[in-house]
């Protein structure tokens, strides 16, 4: 057991934390499960963010001793896999890959973008991720199915799943920080009259050039769906 701040130098050991289930203390029946911890942990990140959640504030969620928790999850590292794995869950493809490959991948990356969404704290917790559970295992098979008509190995198949949610978590995490920031009017538009003041100083041509390029829709799924048409489109072109 080491307590809230990580496992220690050895990490998660995957093979135990998926492979083996929990074996609860001798005694009476234990009144939470593994799933109801993890459950509780995702309520009170997608509340409060990750940050706020530790094995005190979670035993606390469920009306357990801390101790009890230890059983399950011996840290908050363990205990972020878990989470992470258990909203994976959600990302139900509507069917089977159609052999559009482009299409395909363009509709894995917006049930990702909707997923990370509805959990904000998604892309801080896959910067650190390193195990992947039944349920993300599920849909990496999904999107390397997605990925065989390409005609590219195996390797490059992962590494592609790999870039596209490195791509929609970056780009989560941004839109979030995005959204935050445009509720305070007074900031954006200091940053406006910033930008309006070194576009005219002379000294930034190219940076002057593009602010006044004509203007381009701007909504969060505009956006979106521009850069993941490069991305896509570089991955075509390879």
């Amino acid at each position: 057991m080491t307590g809230e701040g990580g496992s220690g130098a050895a990490g998660v050991d995957p093979q135990q934390l998926w492979l083996s289930r929990p074996r609860p203390r001798r005694g009476r029946r234990p009144a939470h499960s593994r799933e109801a911890i993890t459950a509780a942990a995702v309520a009170l990140a997608d509340a409060e963010g990750l940050d706020a959640v530790s094995m005190r504030r979670v035993a606390a969620q469920v009306g357990a001793g801390v101790m009890s928790l230890y059983s399950y999850a011996p840290d908050k590292e363990t205990l972020v896999e878990l989470m992470v794995d258990h909203v994976s869950g959600e990302l139900s493809p509507a069917g089977p890959p159609t052999g559009d490959w482009r299409a395909d991948l363009k509709a894995v990356a917006h049930l990702q973008r909707s997923h990370m969404l509805r959990h904000p704290w998604l892309p801080a917790a896959l910067a650190t991720h390193r195990t992947p559970g039944p349920n993300t295992l599920a849909f990496l098979e999904h999107v390397l199915a997605v990925l065989r008509p390409t005609g590219l190995d195996g390797g490059t198949r992962l590494e592609i799943f790999a870039q596209l949610t490195a791509f929609v978590a970056g780009h989560v995490a941004h839109e979030v920080a995005q959204a935050a920031a445009s509720r305070s009017p007074d900031r954006a538009a200091a940053e406006a009259r910033y930008l309006t003041a070194v576009a005219a100083d002379g000294h930034h041509p190219e940076l002057a050039e593009a602010l006044a390029s004509p203007g381009r829709p701007v909504t969060p799924e505009a956006t979106f769906n521009r850069f993941l048409n490069r991305l896509i489109d570089g991955l075509d072109a390879r």
